[in-house]
């Protein structure tokens, strides 16, 4: 199973520690020579500062719910070896990777020869990425602007949005949330990695949220698109 995850536009900076090592991240012999070059295009001191694991480094909402860093060691293990996060400086990491803290969202556009990073990342994250998703099913928490990097195979994929349903004059109402559909997705990846959950199909990624008592509800996409899981929630 692999979970895609969108990275954090809030960082904590490392205090300490050595600078970030780009061959002991994920996919160093496929993605190294482009870090180096992106990263010399966008700001070279990166390479020369503490870097910290992406765990500990991303705070936003949903890492904040995931709370990595509390995890007991098989939960802590499944979740190393599972969850893969995009990035627009990185392509993506590990969250046991050690990166430092930094500021560059997948929709800049650097000078030539690097250009738009969309782009950039989309040809070699294909190769890197497909044979690990080959291998069993993916959930894509992704928002849209990361999601563009790179599609997972859709027969085995799902992407996930989240519902608040009310009760309003006794009927119920659904919402699209933005805030708390992040915390939302982080306590669920929790739940799995807690669960050291391993399902080989979607049908059984849903079977395993539902045991959870996580309330999913599938809706039709499009043929060729992965499959659209609802998560809906009564409580915020």
């Amino acid at each position: 199973m692999q979970i895609l995850l969108p990275p954090s536009e809030g960082k904590a900076k490392p205090e300490g520690g050595e600078p970030v090592d780009l061959g002991s991240l994920v996919f160093a012999d496929e993605l190294s020579v482009k870090r180096k070059k992106l990263i010399r295009a966008f700001d070279p001191r990166l390479l020369k500062v503490p870097a910290a694991p992406a765990a500990e480094v991303y705070t936003g909402v949903l890492y904040e719910a995931l709370d990595a860093t509390s995890l007991a060691g098989d939960a802590r293990a499944w979740l190393d070896e599972t969850a893969v996060v995009f990035s627009g400086l990185w392509g993506v990491v590990r969250l046991a990777d050690r990166i430092p803290a930094y500021r560059c969202s997948v929709g800049v556009t650097l000078p030539a020869p690097v250009g738009g990073l969309t782009a950039y990342w989309k040809k070699v994250l294909r190769p890197a990425l497909e044979p690990a998703a080959a291998d069993g099913p993916v959930l894509d928490l992704r928002s849209g602007a990361y999601a563009a990097m790179w599609a997972p195979p859709a027969a085995n994929a799902a992407t996930v949005r989240v519902l608040h349903e009310r009760v309003v004059g006794g009927v119920a109402r659904r919402s699209v949330v933005s805030h708390f559909n992040k915390a939302t997705k982080g306590r669920m990846v929790r739940a799995l990695a807690e669960a050291i959950a391993a399902p080989a199909s979607i049908d059984e990624v849903v079977a395993a949220l539902r045991d959870l008592e996580y309330r999913v509800e599938e809706q039709p996409t499009g043929p060729g698109k992965p499959r659209g899981l609802d998560v809906i929630v009564a409580e915020l």
